[in-house]
């Protein structure tokens, strides 16, 4: 996951805040009326904002207030469309931003598979290649990487704090499921399963 500053393009005129939600405290970046970067919880609150370095600390404006709401609603477990919410993807590829578009058109509940999100952008041998852009995404719950499985159903890799574990948390949330014949989670082994809250 990038840095602030590498997912921003630069800090100048870049602010932060720190806003709790259910799953911890996470962070939000914009500039003017554009997200450039979130950032899911942290242990450290100091560890947290120090992913920010360069940027200000302040109290959001209304439009990023709106986005903060909107994101907390979503880690409740309600079915809220982040895709409206105005980003800043120009420190991201070309291929970035497709992969994060298609990633973007996937409704909470629901799951694609790599090699699908690949597909879905035209490019069927694309699948490590979306992983990494996926790796490198500069707005997780925004950009819902967590909604990206792999092929046989697993996680993934998750560069967020905490892991596959938070990105299956998150997905418990949303409620999703890959098929009708059970859960999402049910061939995992119990250490990998997420805890009831």
């Amino acid at each position: 996951m990038p840095t602030t500053t590498e997912a921003a393009g630069t800090s100048e005129g870049l602010a932060f805040a720190l806003f709790e939600t259910p799953i911890g405290c996470c962070a939000i970046a914009w500039r003017g009326d554009k997200v450039v970067a979130t950032a899911l919880p942290e242990d450290d609150r100091e560890r947290l904002r120090s992913r920010f370095r360069g940027a200000e600390e302040r109290r959001p404006p209304p439009q990023i207030e709106a986005v903060m709401g909107a994101i907390r609603r979503l880690l409740e477990g309600e079915r809220e469309d982040l895709s409206s919410v105005t980003i800043d993807l120009t420190a991201s590829s070309e291929f970035e931003r497709q992969v994060y578009a298609a990633a973007i058109a996937i409704p909470a509940g629901e799951t694609l598979t790599y090699g699908e999100l690949a597909r879905r952008i035209g490019m069927p041998d694309a699948a490590r290649a979306v992983g990494h852009a996926l790796g490198r995404n500069p707005l997780p719950i925004i950009v819902p990487c967590h909604r990206i499985l792999a092929s046989a159903g697993g996680s993934g890799g998750f560069s967020a704090p905490g892991g596959a574990a938070t990105k299956l948390r998150m997905l418990e949330i949303e409620g999703a499921r890959r098929d009708s014949d059970g859960g999402l989670f049910e061939h995992l082994p119990w250490s990998m399963k997420p805890r009831a809250s």
